[in-house]
């Protein structure tokens, strides 16, 4: 029991190490909304905050192809090649994992 405790106590410290390491890297991030759609006949589309230019970490990659995303619930949508619905609308893929969002302007003026 001991063994395991101190197991998952040094991956929680890794894994802070790392997340401290890349964010000492890269300039400041200001987080992002929880939920953001470029769909604007989404419920979670803001053409606002899409202006300041969001980026997009999934399973430790960056996204430039994400259509919509949710940070809480881990999962992202990303269009799946060329395929579009009766609407136009692209066709998309849920894909669930870790997600990270961000502003990649340095403006603080938003939420």
């Amino acid at each position: 029991m001991t063994d395991q405790k101190d197991t998952t106590a040094k991956a929680e410290t890794k894994t802070a190490a790392k997340a401290e390491t890349k964010a000492g890297s890269d300039t400041k991030r200001v987080a992002a909304p929880d939920r953001l759609s470029n769909n604007p006949g989404s419920e979670f589309f803001d053409a606002d905050k899409l202006q300041r230019g969001i980026g997009i970490s999934f399973k430790g990659n960056q996204r430039h192809d994400v259509e919509e995303y949710c940070v809480s619930e881990g999962w992202v949508k990303v269009a799946a090649g060329k395929s579009r619905d009766r609407y136009g609308q692209p066709m998309t893929i849920k894909l669930s994992g870790p997600v990270e969002a961000w502003y990649e302007t340095g403006d603080d003026d938003g939420e």
